[in-house]
């Protein structure tokens, strides 16, 4: 079992998996709705067998993006392109990773880049949540 699992709730839990599966490569492992279809679990694996839980925790749950469009404050903290509350992934190859979530519509907040430990880019999923791609260095 891994030691840290991400859990990131999602105003459409059922829309978000499908997107991440097509955008990021996560592959579905389990998904269990309640009775009004509503995402209630889901489990994604990244890549290598580690995974990303998902939900949709109530009507009134805003997402980032949803929740920027009525908040000044979270318009100001999120002008910058930074992961604020958000999930670095490693991945083979952050150029190839960029061009599928772009492809998926995603929204790239970097390009991919070098940095000391390996190349990596910086995007926002289908309802603003931040996450980070790193292909490590050799």
């Amino acid at each position: 079992m891994q030691t840290v699992t991400p859990m990131i709730a999602y105003r459409d839990g059922m829309a978000a998996v499908a997107w991440l599966e097509r955008a990021f490569g996560f592959r579905p492992v389990r998904t269990m709705q309640d009775p009004s279809g509503r995402l209630a679990h889901g489990e994604m694996d990244v890549g290598d067998g580690s995974l990303v839980m998902l939900a949709t925790p109530s009507p009134d749950y805003e997402g980032p993006r949803q929740h920027r469009a009525g908040c000044d404050a979270a318009r100001r903290w999120s002008s910058v392109p930074y992961v604020i509350d958000g999930v670095l992934v490693v991945v083979a190859d952050a150029d190839a990773h960029c061009a599928r979530a772009r492809a998926a519509g995603a929204t790239i907040l970097s390009e991919p880049q070098d940095t000391p430990v390996g190349r990596q880019y910086r995007v926002e999923d289908v309802e603003g949540h931040r996450w980070m791609f790193l292909a490590p260095r050799g």
